[in-house]
C-alpha cells in the first residue's frame, strides 16, 4: 500500500514538473531557429523582463512617471541585457522593435534590441495593471488582439527580424488564452503570414539564448 502511495506521489510531482516548466527548446531547436533567424523576415514577440514586484502601476497609465508603473528589476535588467548580447553574437540581425509604452517594455526592447524603440499603445498592458489580468489573462480584446496579429505580420526588412515587447495580456488577446503562461523574458518567434494568422516557429525562454551563446563561441575555432 505504501509502494502504491508513493508510486502516485512520484509520478503526480513528475506531471507536475512537466506542466509547470513551461516551454524550452532544445540545442538543435535553437541551431535551427538562429538558421532562420540569420536569414531575417522573422518577428520576435518577447514578454518583458522580470520586474520590482515591490512597485505597482497605477491606472491610468503616466508614461512619464516612473514612480507610477512598476519597473524591471536589476535581473530583468541583467537577463535582457544577456539576451541582447546573445542575439548580437549569433550574428542575428535586428530590425524594428515596436514595445509597450510602459518603460519596463521599453528597457526591455532597448537592452535587447540595442536600437531606439517605437512606442505601441496596442502593445501597452491590456489589463490596465491589473494583478488579476495579470495572473488570469482572458485573452478577450479581440481589437487589440487584431492589432497586435497586423504588427507581427508586417514583413521585417530584408535580412532582419523585428522585435515586439509587450505583456502577458496582451499576448493573450493576440495568440489565444493558452498563452497565458508566458514567462517573463520568453520569446514566440512568428513567420509573418499576409494571408492570415502568423505561423508559431518556437518558444524560447529567456536564458536559453545566453546558454546557447555560450555553447556556440566555445565551439568556434580560437
Amino acid at each position: 500500500m505504501r509502494l502504491v502511495t508513493l508510486i502516485r506521489l512520484l509520478t503526480f510531482a513528475a506531471l507536475a514538473g512537466l506542466f509547470c516548466s513551461g516551454a524550452t527548446a532544445s540545442a538543435a531547436d535553437l541551431a535551427a531557429v538562429v538558421a532562420k533567424l540569420k536569414e531575417g523576415g522573422y518577428v520576435l514577440v518577447i514578454r518583458h523582463g522580470a520586474t520590482d514586484e515591490s512597485q505597482k502601476d497605477i491606472y491610468p497609465f503616466v508614461y512619464d512617471d516612473m514612480k507610477k508603473q512598476r519597473q524591471l528589476s536589476e535581473q530583468g535588467r541583467q537577463t535582457a541585457r544577456e539576451m541582447g548580447e546573445a542575439i548580437k553574437s549569433l550574428a542575428v540581425r535586428v530590425g524594428e522593435v515596436y514595445t509597450s509604452k510602459l518603460n519596463r517594455a521599453i528597457e526591455t526592447g532597448t537592452l535587447i534590441g540595442g536600437t531606439q524603440t517605437v512606442g505601441v499603445a496596442e502593445l501597452t498592458d491590456s489589463g490596465a495593471g491589473s494583478a488579476s489580468a495579470m495572473a488570469n489573462p482572458s485573452g478577450t480584446n479581440a481589437k487589440i488582439g487584431a492589432a497586435i496579429i497586423q504588427l507581427v505580420n508586417k514583413t521585417p526588412a530584408p535580412g532582419t527580424n523585428n522585435l515586439l515587447v509587450t505583456h502577458k495580456t496582451n499576448i493573450a488577446d493576440a495568440f489565444g488564452k493558452e498563452f497565458g503562461d508566458i514567462k517573463e523574458g520568453e520569446t514566440l518567434l512568428y513567420k509573418p503570414n499576409a494571408a492570415g494568422k502568423p505561423t508559431l516557429v518556437e518558444r524560447i525562454q529567456a536564458h536559453e539564448w545566453s546558454a546557447y551563446a555560450r555553447t556556440m563561441s566555445k565551439r568556434a575555432p580560437s
